[in-house]
C-alpha cells in the first residue's frame, strides 16, 4: 500500500498489515539474523485508536506496541495506521478484547509475541524537569534553527533537566509538520532558558528528519553552552 492512494478502511481486515522481512536489511550491513550482535525493540506509539463497545459507544484510546527486535519481521508502518483505522467500526465486549486482538495479529505478522499496552511511556525523567514553555516573551523567529540565541552562565554550575512541548519542524519529504516534546539534562553552566525557547522555536519552519533535529540540538547546545555532561531526548507524535 505504501506509496499507493488506499481506501479508507470500513471494516476490521488483520490482512492490512504488511510483514517486511529483517532480514534483507541487516544483510546489507553483515548482521547475521541468528547471532545478532545487539539487544532491542521497536516501539510504536499509536496515538490514533479507536472502537466500539458491545453497544455501539465509540472508545477511544493510546497505546504502545513493543516488537522484539529478534522478531523475523517488522510492520510496515502505513499498513499498521490502515490496520488500526479498520478497528473503528469493530465492536468489542471489553478493552481487554481490543487488547488481545491487536497483540495476536501483530504478533502473527511479526512472527514473535508482540507486547500490547494501552496508554503511552513518560518521556525520560521529564516529570522531574522544569518546562521553559511558560515564559512571557515575544518571539518572531521561526526558522531557520538560529544557536545565536544559546546562551549560560559560566559563574553558576548546575545539574538540572529542562523540557518543552513546543518543537515543531517540518518533514522534508511532504512539508507536513511534525510535531514533538524534547527534554535536555545537562551538568554544567545554567543555561539561559529566554534563549532556549527563542532557539527551539526557531525550528518551527524548518525541513529535517526527526533524528537530524535531535542531532542538532545536541551539537548547538553543546557548542553554545559547554555543558560538561549532557543528552537530548525527543518524543515526536509522528
Amino acid at each position: 500500500s505504501l506509496g499507493r492512494e488506499v481506501a479508507y478502511p470500513s471494516q476490521y481486515d488483520a490482512g492490512l498489515l504488511f510483514p517486511i522481512p529483517r532480514a534483507a536489511g541487516r544483510a546489507e550491513i553483515g548482521v547475521d539474523g541468528d547471532a545478532l550482535p545487539f539487544i532491542g525493540h521497536d516501539r510504536w506509539h499509536a496515538y490514533e485508536l479507536s472502537w466500539l463497545d458491545a453497544r455501539g459507544k465509540p472508545c477511544v484510546a493510546a497505546a504502545t506496541f513493543i516488537v522484539p527486535c529478534d522478531s523475523p519481521n517488522l510492520v510496515e508502518s502505513k499498513s499498521l495506521k490502515l490496520y488500526l483505522n479498520s478497528l473503528n467500526a469493530e465492536r468489542f465486549n471489553s478493552d481487554e478484547a481490543v487488547h488481545e486482538r491487536i497483540a495476536t495479529d501483530l504478533s502473527a505478522r511479526a512472527g514473535a509475541d508482540v507486547a500490547v499496552a494501552f496508554g503511552l511511556p513518560e518521556m525520560a525523567e521529564a516529570e522531574a524537569g522544569e518546562s521553559i514553555d511558560a515564559q512571557d516573551i515575544e518571539i518572531n523567529d521561526y526558522g531557520p534553527p538560529n544557536p545565536s540565541y544559546l546562551s549560560s552562565d559560566q559563574a553558576q554550575v548546575v545539574e538540572e533537566l529542562l523540557f518543552s512541548h513546543l518543537l515543531k519542524s517540518n518533514c522534508p519529504v511532504t512539508g507536513q509538520p511534525d510535531w514533538g516534546s524534547v527534554v535536555l539534562a545537562y551538568r554544567g553552566p545554567r543555561i539561559e532558558r529566554t534563549g532556549l525557547l527563542r532557539y527551539l522555536v526557531s525550528f518551527r519552519e524548518h525541513a529535517g528528519f526527526h533524528e537530524q533535529c535531535v542531532e542538532r540540538i545536541f551539537q548547538d547546545v553543546l557548542t553554545f553552552c559547554q555543558p560538561s555532561q549532557l543528552s537530548v531526548e525527543a518524543r515526536y507524535t509522528r
